[in-house]
């Protein structure tokens, strides 16, 4: 079964609205309030929409979040029986303080085909790599690099690593330097970081490290739209989030997951610039009405373009 692409522009506009409401707060030094716009917006236009929508990725746990939480039905209940992941606002910090790069993100697909990733830590690498054994999880970084730079004609100076500035990746970031990589740091925002691989005018040859789970497979929903490669692997620190995860259906809590396990249908994917970025521009408001930018892709149709709209405030 593949989704319907009268969808395509439905959560397009689901995702724009909530960009829009998210905008309100950009630079009021207030990431909760631009967070909670983004959350309201994006569940009042989904309770609008013929669908009976199950959030696989959300805002969180029912006890940690009111709203757009994991196992949440949305939609009014009738027609196709969809999983949807959500990240209303991803970059809260960057809304807040007018930084690029902030977005509001959804994908959805069939039912049971989006993996609902508890909310911990992924350890995750992407690549434009079309085979199996290039670069792998399970691969020191060393041989991640010298097997990318053979299979891209390149040498290792010449290929860009992109990767969350964090105390945990100083190790990563410092082999990096060893192997005279470029690095391309980035402060939030890893769902954008992964897919900055998917075109060569971003020139970003590697995405790795660890992030959030819940953003890994947002990020998957698009990578798989472009064939690209993708891994990620849950990291537990505590017997809490292992037990979550037993009770979310992870049965394997050390297995590393190819795309395919992550996104295992047909998927929708949308990101709506809030302030502008790499991927997108953010909204802009002139009079009464506003222009996004949006990056959608459609694995079924083949859709994978950034989408200009005009609304209506």
């Amino acid at each position: 079964m593949t989704l319907h692409n009268k969808f395509e522009n439905l959560f397009l506009n689901i995702s724009s609205k909530a960009a829009l409401s998210a905008f309100k707060f950009v630079g009021k030094k207030d990431k909760i309030a631009a967070d909670k716009a983004a959350v309201d917006s994006m569940r009042n236009e989904l309770n609008k929409i013929d669908i009976k929508g199950k959030i696989v990725i959300g805002e969180g746990e029912l006890d940690e979040a009111p709203m757009l939480y994991i196992g949440e039905n949305v939609g009014t209940n009738n027609g196709p029986e969809l999983d949807i992941a959500v990240d209303p606002l991803e970059g809260t910090n960057f809304a807040a303080n007018n930084l690029p790069g902030a977005l509001s993100v959804i994908a959805v697909g069939e039912k049971k085909s989006l993996f609902s990733a508890p909310e911990t830590y992924m350890k995750k690498i992407s690549a434009n790599v079309k085979e199996k054994n290039v670069i792998d999880l399970d691969f020191n970084i060393k041989k991640n690099i010298d097997n990318l730079a053979q299979y891209k004609n390149k040498t290792p100076e010449n290929l860009t690593v992109c990767i969350l500035e964090r105390p945990r990746h100083k190790e990563i970031i410092d082999e990096l330097k060893l192997l005279n990589v470029k690095i391309k740091l980035i402060t939030d925002g890893d769902v954008s970081g992964a897919l900055l691989v998917t075109n060569k005018k971003y020139n970003v040859d590697l995405f790795l490290g660890i992030g959030g789970g819940p953003e890994g497979v947002l990020a998957a929903s698009a990578l798989d739209a472009y064939n690209c490669f993708f891994q990620g692997q849950l990291l537990f620190d505590n017997e809490n989030d292992k037990s979550r995860a037993k009770q979310m259906g992870v049965k394997d809590l050390t297995k590393k997951y190819d795309l395919n396990e992550i996104i295992s249908g047909d998927s929708i994917f949308c990101a709506t610039g809030i302030t502008s970025g790499d991927l997108v521009s953010g909204i802009e408001i002139h009079n009464n009405e506003f222009i996004s930018e949006t990056l959608i892709t459609h694995k079924a149709t083949n859709l994978k373009k950034v989408i200009k709209i005009k609304q209506k405030i």
